[in-house]
């Protein structure tokens, strides 16, 4: 899988060379290769084909989703089982909406060029606030402490959920090269998982380093119509039951999916493949 995204010795003595020659640096090891996983599906569940995907999250059984587009984008409260819209906002048609998390009781919204990421109270998707931004906005989780946001770039950042000031910054990387489009995000036991965009890879990412700790390779999903414009966006988590979900952009279905190792690859313990 290719992602485009590593003094002569004296003649004669002297005081210098009486002191012994430095070993030479040692050169950085290279990254071990990155393990790719695979897929199960456990479940299909429908999804509304009219919704534009930006932004997945799964909170107290019901699946919450952000649309996109201008005039069609939208924050919705969703039962998983069937599919159907339970709660619906809609933003004003000059914005476009992008990814969305859940952090407390409140819900952060963000959108792709207006540089407005918009703070709802969760249970009544009423507007309590809002925060300006400089450049794009494109994914969006939590760790519990802090917003994680991608813009599109390599580049992830970590924002105060009171304020939206940047705490920090990492460049996401794989064996020392850039993994850029860093699209729709979520928070999966310690790592950030990012959808790639035009892509069917979902990168495995360390918090701390930026580094990329493992693929999961999801093509072959059953979507039946896909567009070129129809791409995997969309990635949430049941922290309770383990469970993980995807489906991407204007998709007819949502899928729980379980991980398949690599050959020699022992699962550890808090693997979120089960």
């Amino acid at each position: 899988m290719v992602l485009s995204a590593c003094q002569p010795n004296n003649a004669s003595p002297s005081p210098a060379a009486t002191n012994p020659t430095p070993p030479p640096a040692a050169e950085t090891p290279p990254e071990p290769d990155i393990p790719t996983f695979r897929y199960k599906i456990v479940n299909t569940y429908p999804h509304d084909p009219q919704a534009f995907t930006q932004g997945l999250e799964f909170h107290d059984g019901d699946l919450y989703e952000g649309t996109g587009l201008k005039g069609k984008s939208s924050l919705r409260r969703v039962e998983l089982r069937t599919g159907r819209i339970l709660q619906i906002h809609r933003l004003p048609s000059e914005y476009f909406g992008e990814g969305i998390t859940i952090l407390g009781d409140k819900l952060y919204q963000l959108t792709w060029q207006n540089g407005v990421c918009f703070v709802y109270d969760r249970r009544a998707f009423r507007q309590i606030t809002q925060f300006r931004y400089d450049g794009e906005g494109w994914g969006l989780t939590n760790d519990g402490k802090h917003l994680i946001m991608s813009d599109g770039s390599e580049v992830i950042t970590f924002r105060d959920p009171d304020t939206f000031a940047e705490v920090r910054r990492i460049t996401v990387r794989a064996q020392g090269k850039p993994v850029k489009n860093l699209n729709e995000l979520e928070y999966i036991e310690g790592e950030i998982w990012a959808n790639i965009w035009y892509s069917d890879i979902i990168a495995r990412i360390d918090p701390s380093t930026g580094i990329v700790k493992a693929w999961v390779d999801l093509e072959g999903l059953p979507v039946p119509n896909r567009d070129i414009e129809a791409v995997l966006n969309g990635i949430a988590y049941d922290r309770q039951n383990k469970r993980i979900f995807v489906t991407g952009k204007n998709w007819s279905k949502l899928f729980e999916i379980e991980l398949v190792p690599p050959r020699n690859a022992a699962p550890t313990q808090d693997d979120a493949t089960r």
